[in-house]
């Protein structure tokens, strides 16, 4: 399991109050082997609002990638027209 939380995570996030139940019901399902591991224990829903998350946390980034090559366009645009009329566009645009 390449993500999950500790036995006593677990038991803080769902409000598990007995300090055996995550372990009893470990052994109960004959999982033994998970006792000295990290157990990633969802709710219903949360694979799903996961998904939803990574989903538009790729869609940002490809949204901040397109707009940061805008700027970076736009700053060799600004570097060019400055040599072609041998001004500061950006000092020109402060000034008013």
């Amino acid at each position: 399991m390449s993500s999950g939380s500790s036995i006593s995570e677990v038991r803080r996030r769902y409000g598990i109050k007995g300090g055996d139940t995550v372990q009893d019901y470990i052994k109960k399902f004959g999982r033994e082997d998970l006792l000295n591991k990290v157990v990633r224990i969802e709710m219903k829903g949360e694979q799903d609002r996961l998904k939803q998350l990574e989903k538009e946390l790729k869609a940002t980034k490809i949204a901040l990638a397109e707009k940061t090559m805008v700027v970076d366009a736009l700053e060799i645009l600004i570097e060019k027209a400055n040599l072609h009329y041998e001004t500061d566009i950006k000092k020109i645009g402060q000034k008013q």
